[in-house]
């Protein structure tokens, strides 16, 4: 199974409301090896503190993407674990400074 430009865009959607600053794609998704049983694997970080707003955001993306979803910041991946991740790191999102300061359009 690949990951669908459809899917991709509603993980856009939604990063940008909720503070997340940089969203790439692990596991059996990236790697190209996922089947229909496969979770999304998801690397986080955000911008500011969200506290338990982490779980709801893991909720909101499993509801858009019909599938259970693993989201993860990089203080929760362990050290063994660490390398492979980074491995098969594909960025999904990432805002910009750019994007941070862009004029909003009415």
């Amino acid at each position: 199974m690949n990951f669908a430009s459809a899917e991709i865009e509603k993980i856009v959607e939604i990063c940008e409301r909720n503070d997340i600053e940089f969203c790439a794609l692990f596991g059996s998704f990236a790697r190209g090896e996922a089947n229909e049983d496969s979770d999304i694997d998801l690397l986080v970080r955000f911008s500011k503190p969200i506290g338990w707003a982490f779980y709801g955001i893991a909720e909101d993306l499993e509801k858009a993407l019909g599938r259970k979803v693993d989201l993860a910041t990089e203080n929760m991946i362990g050290k063994r674990l660490r390398e492979s991740v980074f491995r098969d790191l594909q960025v999904i999102y990432e805002k910009t400074e750019q994007c941070r300061t862009a004029p909003a359009y009415s």
